[in-house]
């Protein structure tokens, strides 16, 4: 989602290089981000502190000379690095007391509402029109269109890469994403994408699990539960070949997660399914994307686990529905000139 950020930039101040600081489990996407120069690895697990390593990444960035440096998250230690660096310019959301590490701390009154890609945009836009914006009395509204986040294609999946991973065969092919970092509500259950697995099988789609090594659980279970040959990718692709297998997909179903994003940028005709996260704040940017949701008044709820312990949201969406959905994605692509068959 920063890429979009990255093209608001290019486009406000064009000429000035771009770096980007991310852990880096996640830095390889920047490399296929247009107009980003250098990436800079934070060498810390998720949800690890680390005083001392990210002050002394900042003061080893002091003789890059940065001028700007937008902070996205909004933790407080997200904004020791660029503190450290003694980069005179520090924007960035006020969240976690650490507006003294920032010259330019914003509120973030439309956190729970606007769309993240927005609320990304917002910050490279001047603060006075951030504070008129806050002002007006339906400022999501009001505000530019954000640059939709794009990816450069990879290109086409190579022999050597296709034969590494054991991927044969012919007919389209449909890409599953069933992890989500965020916890078990965003995660549709292994029996459902299986009976989907299932059901793609039968009119002829050849099955991809995508997923990083977290996700080796549960998609395990789906390969086992589906009884149908797939190929299970999780835990075995970098994320540029996690991407590369991805625009090679004909439709990817996916819940709200990064490679959901990921395969949105790509251009992939996507169907996504919400349960605890908002449609409405991390929708998908994909031109040809369907969204499936249930209308239940304990949802969105944003909790990692099921407050409830009965996942409804995601328990009521059964295989069928998802599986019209990507019929209909299909249908958009081949009118479209899609490649499908």
């Amino acid at each position: 989602m920063a890429a979009s950020l990255v093209a608001a930039l290019r486009a406000r101040y064009p000429g000035r290089p771009i770096d980007m600081l991310a852990p880096p489990a996640a830095l390889p996407m920047a490399t296929l981000i247009e107009g980003v120069r250098n990436t800079i690895p934070l060498g810390l697990g998720h949800g690890e502190f680390g005083l001392v390593a990210r002050w002394k990444l900042g003061r080893s960035l002091r003789s890059a000379g940065y001028g700007t440096a937008i902070i996205l998250p909004r933790a407080f230690k997200a904004a020791i690095p660029t503190f450290a660096a003694g980069i005179p310019e520090r924007i960035g959301y006020s969240a976690e007391g650490r507006a003294i590490l920032l010259t330019d701390a914003r509120p973030d009154s439309e956190r729970k509402t606007a769309r993240t890609i927005d609320r990304f945009v917002a910050l490279a836009n001047p603060r006075e029109a951030v504070v008129a914006r806050s002002a007006s009395p339906s400022p999501a509204s009001s505000s530019p269109a954000s640059p939709r986040p794009v990816l450069r294609h990879p290109d086409a999946p190579s022999a050597e890469l296709l034969d590494k991973f054991g991927l044969v065969g012919k007919g389209p092919v449909l890409g599953l994403c069933p992890g989500a970092e965020y916890g078990p509500a965003k995660r549709w259950p292994a029996e459902k994408f299986a009976g989907l697995a299932r059901l793609a099988h039968g009119r002829g789609y050849r099955v991809r699990l995508f997923g990083g090594p977290k996700d080796r659980a549960i998609t395990a279970e789906i390969a086992d539960k589906a009884g149908v040959p797939v190929d299970d990718l999780a835990g075995r692709t970098s994320l540029v070949e996690a991407a590369t297998l991805l625009s090679a997909c004909d439709v990817v179903v996916s819940n709200d997660s990064g490679l959901m994003h990921v395969a949105g940028a790509l251009d992939r005709p996507l169907v996504v399914l919400y349960g605890s996260s908002s449609e409405k704040m991390t929708p998908p940017t994909a031109p040809n994307a369907e969204v499936v949701s249930l209308d239940l008044s304990c949802r969105p709820c944003h909790k990692r686990v099921c407050p409830l312990g009965t996942l409804a949201c995601l328990e009521g969406i059964d295989p069928v529905t998802v599986f019209a959905a990507v019929n209909r994605v299909a249908d958009t692509a081949r009118r479209a000139g899609s490649s499908i068959a």
